[in-house]
């Protein structure tokens, strides 16, 4: 059964509940204005005027005419008269007897002296016995009865009783009344059955929608809350999840053509070293390499591709771990200076064989201590300064390493005067595989991992790295690394684990 057949039989039985509510009051205020249990089933015959008295006032009335048409002359003796008034008083009601324009007999029960003046006039036909009239704010219902005396005289017996004036006024009102609020119930409700399906049902439409477009692989739609109610709550956690699966099928294309590209790249350069590789061989072979001196040089190079190829792997390897967050961080506190002091030894012979120097630009002269993985702070070292001593091209070449101390951070930058990178290439140079030159030329050396895995080992610290070039002019790349002096953190033996 839908929502909206549910809201409908729900809104119908509320309003018959309510109807049926309102006839229960109307009898029971009905009863309490006339304070008769009998008085419903009186108080509507008196609206339609048949009987405006009750059953005793109607027994004493119908021998009062009895009288009238047999006995009329009886009607003039006092002493019977009071003695049918003082029955018609325990019932709290009167007897008034008139004759022509004369009165005989008033009840002293109504203590309304200009009552004679408004009885209505004679009418020997008794068309209408029964009715009602007031005098200024009293109402009076009577039963009455004209007749002609023996001396053909005309007369009239009433049987008078006064009715409360709320009753009456009520009693007036009533159908009316009735009828108006039976219409106000049945319109309101409609209108709240329209009012909540507007506001349940349609969002609900709206949802389920969308759920189809979801179904039907379609999340380019937006599901706009309209409200701050419950309904509008679920459309925007509806709304936040459908942006959340559309970055996330964006995401997965995204990791689907950049696993493509991988592929593509990982196959070029392992490809080229494999080729260079074949090709000696087939040079020894087929006997190209006559000369001791030849097959030296051949197997010096096949050594070297071979070589090449193992790190290519290796660091394929590495960033994959990386990637993937399998790599566990062993951090301990370090003086990064004499750490970097021991880098610059290390590969201070190297590059001076290719014509490069490398050495402090600012050395700070207390110790920076710092929590870092020495392995891989070395590597992202080592990285970063091949990196720069691929891209060369100045008569005097030079690579310079700064340390930044800061309160909580301490900022390494290792500054070259290489080619630079162009602005453009500078958001896409930590990704895998890139390289800012158009083609995947490999003769400057690299494998296209290096600064994705310096990248990754960063983050790992907890840091962050970036790049500023200016093309002509040289390259500086900055990590940061945290100071083991701001807030606490290290064990006893000085050591902070980060595992993947």
């Amino acid at each position: 059964m839908s929502i909206r057949i549910k809201l409908l039989l729900s809104y119908t039985g509320m309003l018959l509940i309510s109807l049926l509510v309102f006839a229960m009051t109307a009898s029971l205020f009905t009863i309490a204005a006339t304070g008769d249990v009998h008085s419903l089933r009186d108080f509507y015959k008196v609206h339609y005027q048949l009987n405006p008295l009750t059953e005793q006032e109607e027994s004493i009335f119908l021998e009062l005419k009895y009288l009238a048409k047999n006995e009329p002359d009886r009607l003039q003796d006092q002493q019977l008269l009071k003695d049918f008034d003082f029955k018609l008083k325990t019932v709290r009601a009167g007897l008034y007897v008139r004759r022509e324009s004369g009165r005989i007999y008033q009840s002293y029960t109504f203590n309304q002296p200009e009552l004679g003046r408004h009885l209505p006039p004679y009418d020997l036909n008794n068309n209408q016995i029964r009715s009602t009239f007031n005098i200024g704010e009293r109402f009076y219902a009577y039963a009455k009865y004209d007749f002609p005396y023996s001396d053909g005289q005309k007369g009239s017996v009433f049987v008078i009783r006064e009715r409360s004036p709320f009753g009456e006024v009520t009693r007036k009102l009533l159908p009316a009344f009735v009828i108006s609020l039976a219409g106000i119930i049945v319109i309101f409700n409609a209108l709240l059955f329209r009012w909540i399906t507007r506001s349940v049902v349609k969002p609900l439409d709206r949802l389920r929608h969308s759920a189809e477009h979801i179904q039907r692989g379609n999340l380019q739609f937006s599901l706009e809350p309209n409200t701050k109610d419950e309904i509008g709550q679920l459309n925007a956690a509806f709304e936040n999840m459908r942006k959340r699966l559309q970055e996330s099928v964006q995401l997965r294309l995204e990791d689907e053509a950049n696993r493509k590209e991988l592929i593509s790249n990982i196959s070029h350069d392992l490809r080229t070293p494999i080729t260079n590789i074949k090709g000696y061989i087939e040079g020894i072979r087929d006997g190209v390499a006559d000369t001791p001196e030849k097959m030296n040089k051949y197997v010096n190079i096949i050594y070297s591709k071979a070589v090449d190829l193992d790190k290519l792997v290796d660091e394929l390897f590495l960033y994959s771990k990386l990637d993937l967050k399998q790599v566990p961080f062993t951090l301990v506190a370090v003086d990064i200076v004499d750490f970097l002091d021991d880098c610059i030894e290390e590969q201070r012979y190297v590059l001076e064989e290719k014509g490069v120097v490398i050495g402090w630009a600012h050395r700070p002269i207390p110790p920076v201590n710092v929590f870092a993985d020495l392995e891989k702070i070395k590597r992202t070292v080592l990285n970063i300064i091949g990196n720069a001593q691929n891209y060369m091209d100045k008569e005097h070449k030079n690579i310079h390493i700064s340390v930044h101390p800061e309160r909580e951070w301490v900022t390494v930058e290792i500054s070259d005067n290489g080619t630079g990178i162009p602005q453009e290439a500078l958001p896409h140079i930590f990704e895998r595989f890139y390289r800012a030159e158009a083609s995947r030329n490999s003769s400057t050396g690299g494998s296209g991992l290096g600064l994705a895995i310096a990248s990754q080992i960063i983050e790992g610290h907890g840091g962050r790295i970036w790049v500023e070039s200016e093309v002509g002019v040289g390259t500086r790349v900055f990590f940061t690394l945290r100071r083991t002096t701001y807030e606490g953190g290290e064990g006893r033996d000085g050591r902070q684990h980060s595992d993947y």
